[in-house]
């Protein structure tokens, strides 16, 4: 039980780093190809969770231009201490494809246990006029078709366009393959003023970038079927800054929470991607 949310958590990481087409194009110049470590460290637990802690880390890159579409890669493996058992170890490996327009989404997903398979995901989505269709690689079943909603990044982008219209709050469908690849998710984004970052050690890993402004940012996603209640299933905070990069991750599943401190990050766009233009 412990280790399918702690899957859940870790799927719920790559959200933090990314409506509709209509986005102004621009919103896809801002954005900068990177590479990003984070430590992963325990924050809290309830008594029923009977977790004592966690510890990990997760590689996240984002490449690509605004001809060819982009990728995400994210890698992250986390130990779990559980009152009563032995630790576990889980594994999740990931990688996405989302087109430039946002109409396409390819996506795969590994995740391991104790270094043995546990779940794997891939397909493709597509944007139609009734709103997403999924047709499922692993495992194979006919396609399905769901209602309108945002793939993964054109979500951050929308995300961005609200921070900078001083837009508060929206309420999003998101469509990003994970959680058996056959469901929308319904989310609540809170995105606050934009304010200067406290110095500390995150802020130094940004090297120039550490004195730009960031928008603190809270997503909740929501599931009827597993909360009745009408209560998010968990929620995530971050803070955002205007080229995509995410930092200060907080993330909170209710039995448990955790979060996600970056200690290492690398440029990857060059001047050719910045000024590529695409063939008519």
């Amino acid at each position: 039980m412990h280790c399918r949310c702690a899957i859940k958590i870790l799927t719920c990481i790559s959200l933090l780093f990314f409506s509709s087409a209509a986005l102004a194009a621009d919103g896809l110049d801002a954005l900068v190809a990177y590479r990003a470590v984070y430590d992963l460290q325990f924050d809290n637990a309830s008594e029923k969770a009977a977790m004592t802690g966690l510890g990990g880390r997760m590689v996240y890159e984002f490449n690509g231009n605004k001809c060819e579409g982009y990728t995400t890669q994210v890698r992250s493996a986390v130990r779990f201490e559980v009152e009563g058992i032995a630790s576990r170890l889980v594994d999740q490996q990931s990688t996405s494809f989302e087109s430039a327009d946002g109409k396409e989404f390819h996506f795969a997903s590994k995740n391991y246990i104790d270094e043995k398979l546990s779940e794997e995901t891939s397909g493709i989505a597509r944007q139609n006029s009734k709103g997403i269709e999924v047709q499922p690689g692993k495992p194979a079943t006919d396609s399905r078709q769901l209602g309108h909603g945002v793939f993964p990044l054109h979500y951050t982008l929308q995300t961005l366009e609200n921070a900078k219209k001083g837009k508060a709050f929206a309420r999003l469908a998101l469509y990003d393959g994970t959680d058996g690849a056959d469901k929308l998710v319904e989310t609540v984004l809170v995105v606050g003023a934009a304010k200067k970052p406290v110095e500390d050690s995150e802020t130094r890993v940004m090297g120039e970038r550490a004195g730009e402004n960031v928008w603190p940012v809270t997503v909740s996603y929501f599931n009827d079927s597993e909360n009745k209640d009408g209560l998010p299933v968990y929620r995530t905070s971050f803070l955002l800054y205007k080229n995509g990069i995410t930092r200060d991750l907080f993330m909170d599943y209710g039995d448990f929470s955790m979060r996600g401190k970056l200690v290492k990050l690398e440029i990857l766009d060059t001047a050719d991607k910045k000024n590529i233009v695409c063939p008519r």
